[in-house]
């Protein structure tokens, strides 16, 4: 919602000691100001914002969710690589401390300079400058997804050629699995928090209308109904950004389907193990039983069977029939908690 202006306000010995980095653009696209530090107490007073406002573009922040403020005389943007101030004749960007600038902020510098310094279309500065953020947050949304997709895609397609599943299937391709999906779902939710901060914009007519900046300096506010240009603006956006976070959707929707196919092969080699040990456990207690005998009569014991013609046919024959029959009754109850199992 769109505040009124405001008093300079007292601000204690902590949030004052606090400073800014900051590269200042004029309204011909000019950098007035590179890096330059600011208490946070002179820029909330100068620029007629609260400090509050500021959490938003906190660049000491490992992360700050996607948004889009409309404040009386100026616009506060978070969006990726981009937090900005907007207002009807300048530009004000946040630098990080210690951090060097990215191929997208560069890429950004250069495309926000050029179209400052047009009047492209009869857009005002403050929406020229806005579509100069919108632009570099979406292209950089559609490189980074690319970047992703195709190793994303070359992988699930190894994983799924089943002519050679043994060897498709092995530790590296499932770890390289779970990276790219951590990977895609992060990916996934910047998409939307971005998504999001478009829409919520675009829900409330009031801060649209206060986002006429250069109208409201001349004099010229604008009615809540009147928002036309700025909404079309923010909705193209907000279509690109939809769209690419449904791709990314998409092929998580892949992933997670490849993955189910992945533990169902699994899970059948584990039983296959699980089963061949079973029954190499089965055929080993046969075996132990028919060595039972032998074990028995071949004691240093006095047994009368010694000078028995058919005592070594009869005693052996009965050893083979228990290590049979024992196979035999163990192979059944086997079979029969596959039945219930399976």
């Amino acid at each position: 919602m769109p505040t009124a202006s405001r008093r300079p306000v007292s601000l204690p010995a902590k949030v004052t000691s606090l400073k800014l980095r900051c590269t200042e653009f004029d309204e011909g696209g000019a950098i007035n100001t590179t890096a330059g530090e600011f208490l946070k107490s002179d820029f909330c007073q100068t620029h007629s914002i609260l400090p509050r406002d500021l959490r938003t573009l906190d660049t000491y922040s490992y992360y700050q969710k996607p948004s889009i403020l409309v404040r009386s005389n100026a616009i506060l943007v978070n969006m990726a690589h981009i937090r900005a101030l907007l207002k009807s004749d300048k530009v004000i960007l946040f630098d990080a401390y210690g951090s060097s600038d990215s191929y997208n902020q560069n890429l950004f510098i250069c495309d926000l300079q050029e179209r400052l310094a047009s009047a492209k279309e009869g857009l005002p500065f403050e929406f020229r400058a806005l579509e100069a953020i919108l632009i570099s947050v979406s292209s950089s949304l559609q490189s980074e997804f690319e970047v992703l997709e195709g190793p994303v895609n070359k992988l699930l397609s190894d994983l799924e050629d089943l002519a050679d599943i043994e060897e498709s299937v092995n530790g590296d391709r499932l770890r390289d699995l779970l990276q790219y999906s951590k990977k895609l779902s992060k990916f996934e939710q910047d998409a939307l928090s971005i998504r999001d901060a478009i829409d919520e914009i675009l829900e409330h007519d009031e801060d649209l209308a206060a986002m006429y900046l250069t109208a409201k300096k001349a004099g010229k506010s604008r009615a809540p109904s009147d928002h036309e240009e700025v909404e079309l603006l923010l909705e193209a956006y907000f279509k690109q950004t939809e769209e690419i976070a449904a791709k990314a959707s998409a092929l998580r929707s892949h992933m997670r389907a490849t993955e189910d196919i992945v533990q169902i092969i699994l899970d059948v080699s584990r039983n296959s193990l699980m089963w061949f040990d079973i029954r190499l456990t089965i055929v080993t207690l046969s075996a132990t039983i028919v060595s039972g005998y032998g074990a028995l009569f071949g004691m240093n014991l006095k047994n009368y069977f010694e000078t028995d013609p058919f005592a070594f046919g009869l005693v052996s024959g009965i050893a083979v029939v228990s290590g049979f029959g024992a196979f035999a009754v163990s192979l059944r109850k086997l079979r029969k908690l596959s039945k219930f199992t399976g």
